[in-house]
């Protein structure tokens, strides 16, 4: 077990690092900004020093959740004294009360309001009752399941709705279930914060904070996102589509201004004595690259390949031309599929159906290539970024390295967005190397680095 930090100042230098190994970004000063507003905020009352924490640490609302669990781990609530006189009363009940008189208790208080302290004060002893599991020595004790599957809320909506709808005549039923969902959600969060608590308590805070909170969205590995997220990915396009369009408008507006050239302003500089009063400029060269995506549709990378091509279709305007291509053993063009005014979800969705880019059901990126000049010898061109989204896994087939030396020597620029780690290129059929030799391999495994990338592409 680990020793729980002896002052505030350690706790506060725990804190932040805990939420930088989270993937939140705080600096050194916006923890010294923290540490500030802790001299100046009354430290007994936990919700302000939560707030206080939260308007010098964190940027974004995305952030919270994950800032939430780790402030609960790092600066847990009072359950002794003054604070822990009603959690005493509660547990008491609690031990002694039938299982049809908690679930009673349990109805009333989804039915409340769940800001109420008796809300996680019941909580808290629910946990003390139900969520405690024998296991080995140095194994998990305190579980979720246990206690939720005791209590059941989900078995008392249709009570709850009942008496809701009859003792506040006029309700509506939509407003009602919305309330009772909330609040089943909130009693579901207060029992998971207690036994993360309470796991903290006995194996350490550290340990139960590095796999308590997940990344940040924009931080999530493409292939290891959870169905939610991969919703949460889908919604989170065309913000960033919108954020990473404005910063292109900016910077291409920049650009018309041209380059200094610092030939002429020199030479200008003589009649001044050497002062340069007046810079000149070369003249602007505006440049919007043709796109040509060539993408693995095979089922191990595509997620990361439909979330990449939402993206770039979501940024289509800030290219002159964007062609799409998709591949698993051999190649088709599914440009068609992403036409303005089509439905993104269902152009993925016929994306397997429709295009021909299956043969026998194994990447084979030689063969890919390989077709893919054959085909269409014409897409590939000295205006065109050439953007390749794969792991480089070809099953042990051809890689067919001089025909993607000559497809990027070609285009005016090659990329290879690569969303594995990168310690696990070249193990066993990864020719990542082979590929990165050729054209310019990029690790991107989350949204952050995806942005980044398409910042410098356009």
């Amino acid at each position: 077990m680990t020793t729980p930090p002896a002052s505030l100042v350690d706790r506060h230098v725990g804190f932040v690092h805990a939420l930088r190994a989270a993937g939140l970004p705080v600096s050194p000063a916006e923890g010294l900004d923290a540490a500030h507003a802790l001299m100046v905020v009354d430290l007994s009352d936990r919700e302000t020093l939560r707030e206080a924490y939260a308007a010098t640490l964190v940027k974004r609302p995305a952030h919270r959740p994950g800032f939430d669990t780790l402030f609960d781990l790092w600066f847990p609530p009072v359950i002794s004294g003054a604070g822990g006189t009603a959690v005493a009363e509660e547990a008491e009940k609690a031990e002694d009360a039938e299982l049809p008189e908690l679930r009673e208790r349990l109805a009333e208080l989804l039915m409340g309001d769940p800001a109420d302290p008796a809300f996680r004060e019941f909580a808290r002893a629910m946990v003390g009752r139900f969520g405690q599991v024998q296991a080995a020595p140095g194994r998990q004790s305190w579980f979720s399941f246990p206690v939720l599957r005791a209590l059941s809320p989900e078995t008392l909506v249709a009570r709850m709705l009942a008496a809701m709808l009859d003792e506040r005549g006029g309700l509506p039923e939509k407003v009602a279930r919305r309330h009772i969902s909330r609040t089943i959600e909130a009693f579901t969060e207060a029992v998971a914060a207690d036994v993360r608590r309470r796991i903290a308590e006995e194996s350490g805070i550290e340990k139960i904070a590095r796999s308590a909170v997940r990344p940040p969205i924009d931080q999530v590995d493409f292939l290891r996102a959870t169905k939610d997220e991969l919703a949460r990915l889908r919604r989170e396009v065309h913000p960033l589509a919108r954020r990473l369009a404005t910063r292109l408008s900016i910077r291409h507006r920049r650009g018309r201004r041209g380059r200094l050239d610092f030939r002429r302003t020199v030479r200008a500089s003589l009649s001044t004595g050497g002062v340069p009063l007046t810079t000149h400029l070369r003249p602007p060269r505006p440049h919007r690259p043709e796109l040509v995506v060539l993408c693995d549709a095979s089922d191990s990378v595509s997620t990361f390949s439909h979330f990449t091509l939402l993206l770039t279709f979501a940024l289509r305007e800030q290219f002159t031309k964007v062609r799409a291509f998709a591949f698993v053993d051999t190649v088709d063009e599914i440009t068609r599929l992403f036409a303005p005014g089509a439905d993104v979800l269902d152009a993925i969705g016929r994306l397997t159906r429709d295009a021909d880019i299956v043969r026998f059901g194994r990447t084979d990126y030689g063969h890919v290539f390989e077709r893919f000049a054959e085909r269409f010898p014409d897409a590939v061109g000295p205006r065109t970024s050439l953007l390749i989204l794969g792991d480089a896994r070809s099953n042990y087939q051809a890689p067919a390295l001089g025909t993607l030396k000559r497809l990027a020597g070609q285009a005016r620029h090659a990329y290879w967005l690569n969303p594995e780690p990168r310690a696990q290129w070249d193990t066993g059929d990864s020719l990542a190397t082979s590929y990165g030799s050729v054209v310019a391999m990029h690790e991107c495994r989350n949204v952050a680095q995806l942005a980044a990338f398409v910042e410098t592409l356009a």
